[in-house]
């Protein structure tokens, strides 16, 4: 190949982009576990030789894609390239490694042409289970949470390894579940492996050098050029959690330079003795995530646009947990980081930063009690996830329901009711629950379910923003805070905990709402009638904006 134009390498990067999302649906596609397939829990990526990350699918979290860019790096080094065969795949669920916790297994597979190694392939995607406690914030240490598998070679030759997938289901709730998500990891691979070489013999391609240098130093080179844009600094913030066995508080020095930014997690709160605590590997992805929605957010997610945004913190903070802590629920304060970060940009960038919203995904880890098992009754194993409402943006209201930063999308009901013993009776929007504001925030949700048979069924709760509500901008209110219910019960029940509900009991839980931006007073009359005459906002929930009805 002779004619590697600039504009040649665009139309070969655009491709890139396409080979990879469809690697990505391939995953979505295969998966048996719902929080795969129905809610899009995963990433998927392809690498260079040097195993830095070219192209990322659109569909996935953020926690899973750049806690990846990270992770095939290491595993890039772990394993000689020159010991690599075709149809070789190796993987780990290594909280400290892959993606935060056990329940997520990383996958990394050479693409060969020619008889060489030109790239690499990868993905991530949630295990409902793995044994253990569960998928909980109840475990002392990571021996409680389930099965870890150190770096290992999971496909040789294109032979399954046969023993580990038998471990792996010995050790699981749910083994067939297990096994299907696990080949539908390794098609992922094997999708985007061969997809690159046909993209390169296309182009007539020998390897992916010049590209991969195109994409990177363009997509460095642009956020460089978005950095230059924020006012240097040192900005702080503290954002006050729920915690576990108590509030804790996140702290967070962003230091602005024309070269990087540098986040900081001096004086965040130590670690808990319960699975809420956060691998650096974790916490660093939703970071660096909320700095790039801000910061170049038009700019693909690479191994450049990455480079220049740097996190650290303390060992043994909350947000930089050591093995062997356990952090099973990493999500719940992971998630939060974002509006961590979001409170430190705000002060350079006041006009482009949104309110705080629900952050943390109300997920819901649920499955049979032990002697339902016992008496041979409804077995099963499921994780549901539903979202809060975003925070007001500072040109438009906050998005209601919505999973940000997260990115999955809700558990539907019709599929929760096939796959799980329980019945859903209501799931709607909670009007006045989003911030009031010149831009309102987004609402939560409120949803009732009960056991579907004459059975109890567990929960293991770890959710936030149930006494810290999400705070609004510029004068803008803040959301409701969330809520958990048992009907028949005086007292709320904890956001973290493990949750026995009885046969014909209501759980009841309102995810919280974003906050608001702008003044309420400030709102536009005809908005406010709109949301009045829509039921979004209440007429008691309308004194919040003057009642200007």
């Amino acid at each position: 190949m002779t004619d590697l134009s600039p504009a040649r390498l665009q139309v070969m990067w655009n491709r890139l982009l396409a080979v990879v999302e469809e690697q990505g649906q391939t995953l979505i596609r295969a998966a048996f576990s719902p929080i795969v397939r129905e809610c899009g829990d995963i990433s998927a990526g392809i690498f260079d030789v040097k195993g830095r990350m070219l192209a990322q699918a659109v569909t996935g979290t953020p926690g899973h894609i750049n806690t990846m860019a990270e992770a095939v790096k290491t595993l890039r080094e772990r394993f000689p390239i020159q010991n690599m065969a075709p149809g070789d795949v190796y993987m780990t669920n290594d909280p400290w490694l892959a993606s935060g916790h056990l329940n997520d297994f990383l996958l990394m597979m050479p693409a060969f042409k020619d008889g060489r190694v030109v790239g690499f392939t990868s993905c991530t995607s949630h295990l409902v289970d793995l044994g253990g406690l569960g998928m909980g914030p109840e475990g002392s240490d990571i021996y409680d949470e389930g099965l870890l598998i150190p770096p290992c070679k999971l496909v040789d030759r294109g032979e399954v390894n046969a023993l580990l997938m038998e471990i792996v289901k010995a050790n699981s709730r749910e083994p067939i579940a297990n096994e299907g998500d696990i080949y539908a990891l390794i098609a992922c691979c094997e999708a985007g492996a061969r997809r690159l070489v046909g993209m390169m013999e296309d182009f007539g391609l020998h390897d992916l050098n010049v590209l991969a240098e195109h994409i990177i130093e363009t997509s460095r080179r642009g956020t460089l050029e978005a950095i230059a844009e924020v006012p240097e600094g040192v900005y702080r913030n503290i954002l006050k959690v729920d915690g576990y066995e108590k509030e804790l508080e996140l702290h967070a020095t962003l230091t602005v330079t024309r070269e990087r930014l540098h986040l900081d997690f001096t004086g965040t709160s130590g670690c808990s003795k319960k699975g809420i605590n956060v691998p650096l590997n974790y916490a660093t992805a939703y970071s660096v995530f909320a700095m790039r929605c801000i910061i170049g957010s038009d700019i693909p997610n690479n191994a450049g646009s990455l480079e220049p945004f740097v996190v650290t913190g303390p060992e043994g903070c909350i947000l930089n947990a050591q093995h062997p802590a356990p952090v099973a629920m990493r999500h719940t304060l992971g998630q939060m980081t974002p509006d961590l970060v979001l409170g430190c940009l705000t002060q350079a960038l006041p006009d482009r930063v949104p309110a705080e919203g629900a952050s943390c995904m109300y997920d819901l880890p649920m499955r049979h009690t032990p002697e339902v098992a016992r008496n041979g009754g409804h077995q099963f194993a499921v994780e549901l996830v539903h979202n809060g409402g975003t925070g007001a943006r500072p040109h438009a209201d906050g998005l209601s329901a919505t999973a940000y930063p997260s990115g999955v999308f809700g558990s539907q009901v019709e599929i929760t009711e096939a796959v799980a013993p329980v019945t859903i009776w209501r799931r709607e929007l909670l009007p006045d629950s989003g911030g009031a504001g010149r831009y309102r925030g987004g609402l939560g949700q409120r949803i009732e379910m009960t056991s579907a048979v004459d059975e109890p069924f567990l929960v293991f709760l770890s959710v936030e923003r149930v006494k810290n509500a999400a705070k609004g901008r510029a004068d803008g209110l803040a959301g409701a805070p969330g809520r958990i219910r048992v009907s028949g019960r005086a007292a709320d029940i904890s956001g973290k905990c493990e949750l026995r509900v009885e046969p014909g009991e209501r759980l009841i839980f309102d995810t919280p709402g974003g906050g608001g931006f702008g003044s309420p007073e400030a709102r536009d009359p005809d908005r406010l009638a709109r949301d009045l005459a829509s039921g979004l906002v209440t007429a008691e929930g309308a004194a919040a904006y003057g009642d200007k009805r």
